[in-house]
């Protein structure tokens, strides 16, 4: 397979009441876009979902071999990691991907800036790890936090190489690279876990990872560096600026949860929160990431094009509601008779936040295209304000939540999380001109599919509880819900399954 180039500037879109994501052949460029979107996202998925097949046996018999106490010390010590992270990027790969005019030389730049700031991050992770580890009251945390941050060196020498790939839409070679990412990792820490080194199996096996995929990035596509200059790098500077900011508050107000949780209930409480968290975010991690990492390049091309938007929007919210919503709901459905099981007894506190925060990702698995388009057509600051709302008013839901405990803190995404996710909503449905029920309409398969699956499941398990052995009861619920979903899609929206098919096919036969 083989993506579009980056010289499209346009797509065409269809007539405003069609919802189908397969495009006229009256607009041969759209096509072409939508086969190389298509491919761009296969090559992805087929390399993320092989890797994961390893990682997922890997990480079920290292969640045997340490304690809860190992995953909550891992937790504290990557609290900070996002904020670094993003600090290191700047929002400089943003800034290439959307700003289309900009030099070879303000580039070079730009890639300077970029390891600088990886130093920099480096730097002041090391300086913050004691005062981390008091916060948390754990003397063994600041070695841990101090060995975490080596890692940002490595990516702030990729951020520019990586950036440049996305634009060129070389999505192909990204996708393989998280694949390589994935398979390191999982090797690493399986294999010191099982030598005893507790938590630093976790710690080291995602730093070995994060730096083999770095070396790959620079050596498939380096690009040379340059002295920096303000005034050549005022326009991307204060556009990643508005990113930096945006993705500082959307991580922190992610991680004050696990912050809550640690700091008031414990470190033991923070590895079942933590594992909760995880596995709730397993279909918004490897589903809705996977269209929001390679989405920025298409929309990009489309900034002025308010049809193209729209097309994109409804077309690829249906794909992830038809995709996310029956993983997430069919995981809290199941999680009472799946955890326990694979996990062992010792891990069923996760059970009640798993349950509630399946509920959260279900949503979050949508709105996280919002932010997307938003910085595509230039209101990156408008994101980064709504962000800032955000961390204001979720961290109060998270200390409140806490007075009930771990579904407590979970209880407060469900509650808080809709003061983030409606502004989106108000400000995306305005800047592309949509309307909401053509946005509902998208939704519409989806949802009637959770519902009935919900039902039938529940029904097997009212009918089911203390009858059947828990693996045939697991096996059952699991089934029954797949054919439910499946069956009431196909029967209830037919022409919208085949109306994807074709997409499919197209993507297969460029």
């Amino acid at each position: 397979m083989k993506g579009a180039g980056s010289d499209f500037k346009a797509v065409a879109a269809g007539p405003e009441t069609e919802i189908s994501p397969v495009i006229s052949s009256a607009v041969p460029l759209a096509r072409k876009m939508d086969r190389s979107l298509a491919h761009s996202l296969a090559w992805r998925a087929v390399a993320n979902w092989t890797s994961q097949l390893f990682s997922w046996a890997s990480f079920l018999i290292t969640v045997r071999l340490l304690t809860p106490a190992d995953f909550g010390i891992a937790a504290m010590a990557i609290i900070l990691w996002p904020y670094l992270r993003v600090l290191g990027e700047f929002g400089i790969g943003q800034s290439i991907i959307t700003l289309r005019d900009l030099t070879d030389d303000q580039i070079a730049q730009l890639n300077s800036v970029g390891v600088l700031l990886g130093f920099a991050a480096c730097g002041l992770g090391t300086l913050l790890a004691k005062p981390l580890a008091a916060f948390f009251k754990t003397e063994v945390l600041a070695p841990v936090v101090i060995v975490s941050c080596t890692a940002l060196i490595p990516l702030g020498f990729k951020v520019v190489s990586e950036a440049l790939l996305c634009k060129e839409m070389r999505f192909g070679l990204t996708a393989w690279f998280e694949a390589i990412l994935a398979v390191v990792s999982a090797t690493a820490t399986l294999s010191m876990a099982y030598f005893g080194m507790g938590y630093w199996a976790l710690v080291l096996g995602n730093l070995l990872g994060y730096t083999v995929r770095s070396v790959l990035v620079v050596c498939f596509r380096p690009h040379r560096f340059a002295i920096p200059h303000l005034a050549a790098l005022r326009r991307p500077l204060l556009f990643g600026w508005h990113v930096l900011v945006s993705v500082v508050a959307w991580s922190a107000y992610e991680r004050l949860d696990n912050v809550t949780a640690g700091r008031v209930l414990g470190k033991a409480a923070l590895g079942y929160y933590g594992l909760a968290w995880n596995l709730a975010n397993v279909p918004l991690e490897k589903l809705t990431t996977l269209v929001t990492t390679v989405l920025p390049s298409y929309l990009a091309t489309v900034q002025k094009d308010p049809a193209a938007l729209r097309r994109y929007v409804r077309t690829l919210t249906e794909a992830l509601a038809l995709a996310t919503f029956p993983a997430t709901i069919g995981l809290a459905l199941v999680a009472r008779d799946l955890i326990p099981l694979v996990m062992g007894q010792k891990w069923y506190p996760v059970v009640a936040p798993l349950e509630i925060l399946a509920m959260y990702t279900t949503f979050r698995s949508i709105v996280a295209l919002l932010p997307k388009v938003l910085t595509a057509v230039g209101n990156a600051r408008f994101v980064m304000w709504n962000d800032l709302r955000g961390l204001l008013s979720l961290p109060i839901a998270f200390v409140i939540g806490s007075h009930w405990g771990l579904t407590g803190i979970a209880w407060a995404w469900v509650i808080a999380y809709p003061t983030v996710a409606l502004p989106l909503y108000w400000k995306t449905f305005r800047t592309i001109e949509m309307n909401i029920g053509e946005y509902l309409a998208a939704l519409r398969p989806a949802g009637d599919g959770v519902v009935a699956m919900a039902v039938g499941v529940g029904l097997l398990k009212w009918v089911s509880v203390g009858r059947l052995p828990i693996l045939t009861r697991l096996f059952l619920e699991i089934a029954v819900g797949m054919i439910i979903y499946a069956s009431t899609v196909l029967l209830l929206h037919r022409s919208r399954v085949f109306a994807f098919l074709g997409v499919i096919r197209q993507a297969r036969s460029a």
